[in-house]
């Protein structure tokens, strides 16, 4: 039975009241055009209708969501099922107006057109719709095209109706009052689509922006090329793993996209400090590099001292004060120069550790002199490079370790600087936060466990593992998996990361499926977890 006129007004108010609540919420652009264009079929009882976007360029009209209930018929939009039907020029060939197609006439003249049977419709070109008609047994009689317009007067794309129905189910033409409720409607959602375009696009470059600083710092060093970029995808993946554990402390622990989305752009950001950081120090090489490499400075003196040591030699020869003496002793002294020469080209590349007896054997090459050109006897070594020689572990000392941590500091207070939106309010605190440590003897602020939140603990073990398995660094080579794994453990062990984190780490596979993706074949060894410090398989 047909529904009274005041039951169908007040059934199309709500409809029109829910659609005006579902464009205020939607966030998927795709979802929000389907909604305009179901919406619109409701309220006229349109049997079919078809959404068109104006492209790029403006000069044609492309399908995004094709609907018609008789025929069963849904391409673009959530359907999954392509639209393979050829653009709407807006212009001829020519470079006229087309004034053939409807929905091109619609934009150009920027009105609706309100058709109420397209077979005796003059002045358009239906010949594609009569031929559609005739493959499909389908009849296209009334048509309702409008333009829909946004806040700032752009035609950003056009809604056409097709086959309005009355109350008993005939098709009609569509009436003033469908019109009008049509072009409202088309109107207010092609101002929210510009709305969700405009913050696309803001959101587009930022995240440009973003990636920009985290490139310029890797093209700032050679040494460290790439490092911002695999950090992110490390520290997602742990984020993932995490967020999928069903068993341990972190089964709780849970990622909506918007976290997800923050995570990833810290992420990007923690190393943006480095900006400031000098060159020479980010990408020292070697021990004695200030910014030039000394240990030919310290080559040539010990060049000198050979040199020296033979002259000595051959003058007491000639003197006769080693008249008896063989050539042996002064050729076992050069052979020596050289260990010792060699030796410390070895100890100024660094590395993980260095011995307490290779520490005593510098500060005995130290004590040995060679004579200056003002012919008084000088040390090999000068204390700067003493000093330098003995550092355990990498390249750098502690006053250049200092410069390299205060990157940390200024990374801090450069995101700080930003006003953030909501969504985006802890990027400072999870990328200032990777060189803390659990036991609180971290940097910068020496934060515990306790006063991290999760996001940032996952940020330090990503920077480290990403660090030992690098194979651009110039101070050490890349360490194999079971090398990496067996490093990360002990620094677990030792305080340095959050112990939940390390087992997810380990017992999820992310160091596995990370080494698919960017480690070399030879890094990628056979591992037994058994031997990981720290965990138990």
């Amino acid at each position: 039975m047909p529904e009274s006129a005041p039951d169908f007004l007040l059934a199309r108010l709500e409809r029109l009241n829910a659609i005006g609540v579902a464009l205020s919420t939607e966030r998927d652009p795709t979802r929000l055009l389907e909604l305009i264009l179901l919406g619109a079929k409701d309220l006229t009882q349109a049997d079919a209708g078809t959404l068109y976007r104006v492209s790029a360029d403006a000069q044609q009209l492309d399908f995004a969501i094709l609907r018609n209930d008789s025929l069963h018929l849904a391409m673009g939009g959530s359907s999954g099922v392509p639209i393979t039907l050829p653009s709407v020029p807006l212009r001829t060939p020519a470079g006229l107006p087309n004034q053939a197609s409807v929905v091109a006439q619609a934009v150009l003249t920027r009105a609706t057109v309100n058709i109420a049977d397209a077979y005796h419709a003059a002045g358009f070109d239906f010949a594609g719709t009569r031929a559609f008609d005739q493959r499909t047994g389908y009849r296209s009689t009334s048509f309702l095209t409008v333009p829909m317009t946004n806040h700032e007067n752009e035609i950003v794309g056009v809604l056409q109706l097709i086959n309005a129905r009355d109350t008993a189910g005939r098709i009609v033409a569509f009436s003033p009052a469908d019109q009008k409720l049509v072009e409202s409607l088309a109107s207010q959602a092609a101002t929210v689509a510009s709305q969700y375009e405009l913050i696309a696009g803001m959101r587009s470059l930022f995240e440009a922006l973003v990636k920009l600083i985290a490139t310029a710092i890797d093209e700032k060093s050679p040494y460290t090329g790439g490092h911002c970029r695999r950090v992110p995808e490390l520290t997602m993946l742990l984020a993932e793993a995490a967020h999928r554990t069903q068993c341990g402390p972190l089964a709780a622990f849970t990622l909506s996209e918007a976290d997800r989305y923050e995570l990833r752009i810290a992420s990007w950001l923690h190393d943006c400090g480095k900006l400031t950081t000098p060159d020479w120090v980010m990408d020292k090489p070697t021990k004695l590099s200030a910014p030039q490499d000394r240990i030919e400075l310290i080559a040539l003196r010990f060049g000198c001292a050979k040199a020296q040591a033979e002259v000595a030699h051959w003058r007491a020869l000639h003197t006769g004060a080693e008249a008896a003496a063989p050539f042996f002793p002064v050729e076992e002294q050069l052979r020596q120069l050289d260990d010792d020469l060699a030796f410390l080209r070895r100890c100024n590349t660094g590395g993980e550790f260095m011995s307490e007896a290779h520490q005593q054997r510098v500060q005995a090459i130290a004590a040995q002199t060679w004579l200056g050109p003002d012919g008084r006897p000088q040390p090999l070594l000068e204390p700067g490079e003493v000093s330098n020689l003995l550092i355990s572990k990498g390249t750098l000392n502690a006053e250049e370790r200092s410069v390299i941590n205060h990157h940390i500091v200024v990374t801090q207070r450069m995101l700080e600087s930003l006003p953030y939106p909501k969504h985006l309010r802890r990027v400072p605190e999870y990328a200032g936060g990777h060189h803390e440590r659990m036991d609180g003897r971290g940097y910068p602020n020496g934060l515990t466990r306790d006063e991290l939140s999760v996001p940032a603990r996952m940020m330090g073990l990503a920077d480290v593992f990403e660090a030992l398995t690098a194979g651009d660094r110039p101070y050490k080579k890349a360490y194999t998996l079971s090398q990496a794994l067996h490093i990360l453990g002990t620094m677990k062990v030792d305080g340095h990361f959050d112990p939940d984190l390390f087992d997810v780490f380990i017992r999820e596979g992310v160091w596995k499926d990370y080494a698919k993706q960017y480690l070399n074949r030879e890094q990628i060894d056979p591992v037994d977890l058994a031997k990981i410090p720290g965990f138990t398989p």
